[in-house]
């Protein structure tokens, strides 16, 4: 079981199916759900910010991949 796979059990199904009961416990899993991401993407925001001077390889190496990931993948510029 994946990191993935875990995170939609604890927090459960977002979909909604169109039934107003159900669809409400969907939709508070959906706001759960979205405040997690924004929290993981606040921790990779924080790694980049506070490291970005640092002359380490392997700090520079997570930096870069974290900072990457922000603007490549998520779409996220300074």
């Amino acid at each position: 079981m994946t990191n993935y796979d875990v995170v939609r059990k604890l927090i459960g199904n977002i979909m909604p199916v169109g039934e107003t009961n159900e669809d409400n416990r969907r939709f508070g899993n959906l706001e759960s759900m979205c405040l997690l991401v924004n929290l993981l993407v606040q921790d990779i925001d924080q790694l980049v910010y506070k490291n970005k001077n640092s002359y380490e390889g392997s700090v520079k190496k997570a930096v870069q991949f974290a900072d990457k990931f922000l603007k490549e993948d998520l779409g996220i510029s300074e």
